[in-house]
């Protein structure tokens, strides 16, 4: 969530009763469209200020400093108070709620908060203080002094935002345990417009300093725009630690193995940053914009899905409904998989108009283009990997096992970084986003696969016959893109027109060619996901 390059925060129905259209069905399908639409509103700040950075800054070596910057931050935040304090803390809370009443669940909020904030504090400083150290020898030992000096000014001020976020984070987590997903939603929003008031304000006065001082704006105001729901639900904060607290110590014990899972996926970065400190200028920054882009519909197709499925997946396995978790599992995981391929293809085919679109501005010029694009068509071979995942890991947690995906995610990670090194050499920074799809692509199949040995099948027959006719789908839809994209005529004037002109076009070639190609191959999940949501926005 910290580093404003993975920020986002991910889409359809977490069902598969789509026939019946039950009330718990159109209550999850309208509450993914929530979430997605605040997602997407921040994913379309995102993208203003990926524009706005571009138009500054480019892809160059200061950009890379900058980038470079949140690689300690990030690891802080993920390992405290990102996602794995998240996905252990939310269970728990949840069931003391049921259970024991709010004023139990809200002294156990109270004492993880107070153990993120000061666990982070504490560590955020020791690393402000060991940052020349940590940027030479671990981070980018392949920059210049002068570059290594920038990027240890900027995470210092960086460092700031990852304490704000130790409190934020917690407070996400609450929201949803009460099923409130709309403020939790949109601060990633004002997250991201935090960062763009940097890049259009801050950085003419103070240059790439500027965008780090919008990165704390930004974490500042992610954690004001929760304080209203708080109130709403009567949080209450107690000055404890609550180490004796039962639930507390749930949270912790819980929290651990999720701590070293996302530690791996840390480390990953921190060699990709690396390894990419290495390359030409500009190459981490090309990579940065890559993955940006890849995430706007990793977040609209799994962060969303994800995050609204998680509390009724916990809520089937604490009451030991395990056809039902079983059920929304794979029905959520058949139409994110309908969903996810044709945006592979779309990224893929469409890519480079994007990037027109969104990034050739000021010093973004056609050599990052062609740079970020490369990286951009590696990413996107693993988009139905990040899609998927964001889904089977929250099977897992909400059965409180955070050890499962330890195990998995720590073999992936392993598998990313052997790629990632043997791939930098021939293929340069999109080597490195190869590495990260193959790796994730095959973390999910292993996830499905436990999952199936335990569960006595996953649903493992009815997810490769939607694969096969997605692929089929998929196919025809890329064809039917490329041919109309080859007879388009050259569009004088700016790369902002000619992009504009191909992505309407491409998309919506797409779009059709695919819904009729589905319903040809009988892949009546499209139809079904649709259905679904429009029935959710009606109510």
């Amino acid at each position: 969530m910290l580093a404003h390059a993975a920020s986002g925060c991910r889409a359809l129905v977490p069902t598969l009763d789509f026939p019946a259209m039950d009330p718990r069905a159109t209550h999850m399908a309208r509450s993914s469209l929530v979430v997605m639409g605040a997602f997407l509103a921040a994913k379309v700040v995102g993208l203003l200020r990926e524009r706005a950075i571009a138009h500054a800054f480019g892809a160059s070596g200061e950009y890379d400093a900058y980038i470079a910057a949140f690689r300690i931050p990030d690891l802080l935040f993920t390992l405290i108070a990102g996602g794995a304090l998240v996905s252990a803390f939310l269970p728990v809370f949840a069931g003391a709620l049921a259970t024991a009443g709010r004023e139990r669940a809200w002294h156990a909020a109270s004492g993880i908060t107070n153990l993120a904030f000061s666990a982070t504090a504490v560590l955020a400083a020791s690393a402000a203080a060991a940052a020349p150290w940590l940027v030479s020898h671990v981070i980018a030992p392949g920059f210049a002094a002068p570059q290594q000096a920038l990027t240890v000014s900027l995470m210092r001020i960086i460092l700031v935002a990852t304490v704000v976020f130790s409190v934020s984070g917690v407070h996400m987590g609450v929201l949803n345990a009460f099923q409130h997903f709309l403020l939790p939603a949109v601060a990633p929003v004002v997250y991201n417009a935090g960062i763009l008031a940097g890049a259009l304000w801050l950085a003419p006065r103070h240059g790439i300093m500027g965008l780090a001082y919008g990165v704390v704006l930004g974490a500042a105001l992610h954690l004001a725009v929760k304080v209203p729901g708080l109130v709403r639900y009567g949080f209450t904060w107690a000055p404890v630690f609550g180490l004796r607290d039962p639930d507390v110590r749930q949270v912790l014990q819980l929290m651990w193995p999720r701590v070293l899972a996302m530690g791996a996926v840390q480390a990953v970065f921190l060699v990709n940053t690396r390894l990419a400190s290495a390359l030409a200028a500009g190459s981490l920054s090309a990579l940065n914009y890559a993955w940006v882009l890849a995430q706007l519909p990793q977040t609209l197709l799994g962060t969303a899905v994800g995050t609204v499925a998680f509390p009724t997946l916990a809520e089937h396995a604490a009451l030991g409904r395990a056809d039902q978790l079983r059920r929304t599992a794979v029905g959520t995981l058949r139409v994110l998989l309908a969903f996810s391929l044709p945006a592979t293809v779309a990224l893929w085919v469409l890519g480079g108009a994007a990037i027109e679109v969104l990034l050739r501005t000021g010093r973004f010029d056609a050599q990052a283009g062609a740079a970020t694009l490369t990286a951009l068509r590696m990413f996107a071979l693993g988009l139905t990997g990040h899609v998927m995942l964001e889904v089977v890991a929250r099977v897992y947690y909400a059965q409180k096992d955070t050890l499962t995906p330890l195990y998995v995610g720590t073999a992936a990670m392993a598998l990313n970084i052997a790629l990632a090194l043997a791939l930098v050499r021939t293929h340069g920074h999109a080597g490195l986003a190869l590495a990260n799809s193959v790796a994730v692509t095959q973390e999910v199949l292993m996830g499905l696969w436990i999952l199936g040995r335990r569960h006595g099948g996953f649903g493992g027959g009815e997810l490769l016959g939607v694969l096969v006719r997605g692929v089929a789908a998929s196919a025809v839809m890329a064809l039917a893109m490329s041919a109309v994209l080859a007879q388009l005529p050259e569009v004088s004037g700016s790369p902002l027109t000619a992009g504009l002109a191909r992505l309407a076009a491409g998309a919506a070639v797409g779009a059709a060619a695919y819904v009729a190609a589905a319903a040809i191959v009988g892949l009546t999940d499209v139809r079904r996901g649709v259905l679904l949501a429009v029935r959710a926005l009606r109510r």
